[in-house]
């Protein structure tokens, strides 16, 4: 009986052991849980991700360079609502995707703001050997001072810009200047672009049917009325180019500027524009339309232009030649229909008005395409082809192959 007695006394003091024991091991689980409740209350999934960006960008030591991993495929509305700070909408592109400040955001440093179509690039492998080509190239002959900062501004789809992002990670890695990233969605911007330019589409678009998305291939016309008025001066540059000079000696163009001029661009290198103003030339038998530099008038290529947005903004001229009335005058005028976009348009009106053009010199875009001279104007074509002087910017159009040296 004894023995017993002892063995109901251990197996009591056992059970009320584990009593205890559980006891407080719900205490520690409800602790735990209030942790988390009441400590979480104002946290979420975005502002946690946030956090983590902002701990991995203090880390990063590569320069001045853009976090390429930030997704701005959100709208700034959206993007504001979840991260609970004011966002600042530049063309669809939210403040958060800029490392630094500039023309844009406001800051001592000085901007050079560059700016290429990155659309449909992850669908063609020839696009993007010509941007691996083209940036690299970029990065190897760029050369800024300090608190000069160089602004790669890319219109883009989403799936192009995912691609462009790892891309650059890897092109701009041996860049030796400051440099940002800003990636602005095709859609806004084309949703922005047709008002203004839609009655110019059917005198300068390839007709393929797709007549909404056609307008984002007019972007250069009517960028001064659709980019902050703080973004003063910007160069749109085609993907099939290659730099054998420092991008920002092309920027010093714009100081070259004469009274009037509000965009800079090189002429056409091929015979298109004869071919194109065929009809008007044939009523006027006397005209310099389509005829070659330097007594004529061969129109320009659009494949590098410096465009002065305030200088654009200014310009009554040049905004009353963008009224629908005044380009259906000029293209019955000239008897002009083509396919090339804003390179159409800036040709058009630049055989009524020169004083709005800075013709840069060849060298700034030599072409290279020669299409049009196995294609009936061989005998005029070496008058349109000629590019004396030197090479800063090989043009590869058309497919043309660029030079290796």
């Amino acid at each position: 009986m004894g023995f017993l007695r002892l063995v109901v006394r251990i197996m009591g003091r056992i059970s009320t052991f584990r009593s205890y024991q559980f006891v407080l091991l719900l205490a520690a689980a409800l602790a735990v849980a209030a942790f988390y409740y009441f400590g979480s209350e104002r946290q979420n999934f975005s502002s946690t991700t946030k956090r983590i960006k902002q701990t991995q960008s203090t880390h990063n030591t590569n320069r001045n360079d853009a976090d390429l991993t930030v997704d701005t495929r959100l709208s700034p509305k959206d993007v504001s609502e979840e991260q609970g700070e004011e966002q600042q909408d530049v063309g669809g592109v939210s403040e958060e995707f800029r490392p630094g400040k500039g023309e844009i955001g406001g800051s001592g440093d000085q901007h050079y703001h560059t700016l290429m179509m990155f659309t449909k690039v992850d669908k063609s492998r020839s696009l993007q050997d010509k941007f691996r080509v083209a940036m690299l190239s970029m990065v190897k002959h760029g050369d800024f001072m300090e608190g000069e900062v160089l602004v790669l501004h890319f219109v883009s789809d989403p799936a192009s810009k995912e691609l462009g992002e790892k891309m650059l990670q890897e092109f701009l890695l041996d860049a030796t200047f400051k440099y940002e990233v800003l990636f602005h969605d095709v859609v806004d911007l084309t949703h922005k672009l047709f008002p203004i330019v839609e009655a110019m589409q059917k005198y300068f678009s390839a007709g393929s049917g797709a007549y909404y998305s056609d307008a984002i291939f007019f972007l250069s016309v009517a960028m001064h009325q659709i980019m902050p008025e703080s973004l003063t001066r910007i160069v749109q540059l085609d993907l099939d180019l290659k730099y054998r000079t420092n991008i920002r000696d092309l920027f010093k163009e714009f100081d070259r500027f004469p009274p009037g001029a509000v965009i800079g661009i090189t002429r056409e290198m091929q015979p298109v524009y004869r071919h194109t103003f065929w009809q008007y030339r044939k009523e006027n038998p006397r005209t310099r339309v389509g005829d070659p530099h330097p007594e004529g008038l061969p129109g320009f290529n659009s494949g590098v232009m410096l465009l002065d947005l305030g200088a654009m903004r200014e310009s009554a001229l040049y905004n009353q030649l963008l009224k629908p009335s005044n380009v259906a005058k000029l293209a019955d005028q000239y008897r002009f229909r083509g396919h090339l976009g804003d390179q159409d348009f800036f040709t058009m009106i630049g055989m009524e008005h020169p004083e709005l053009f800075y013709p840069l010199a060849c060298g700034w875009n030599r072409q290279l395409c020669t299409w049009w001279r196995d294609h009936g104007y061989g005998d005029v074509f070496q008058m349109y082809y000629r590019c004396e002087g030197l090479v800063y910017i090989y043009h590869g159009n058309c497919n043309s192959p660029i030079p290796d040296y």
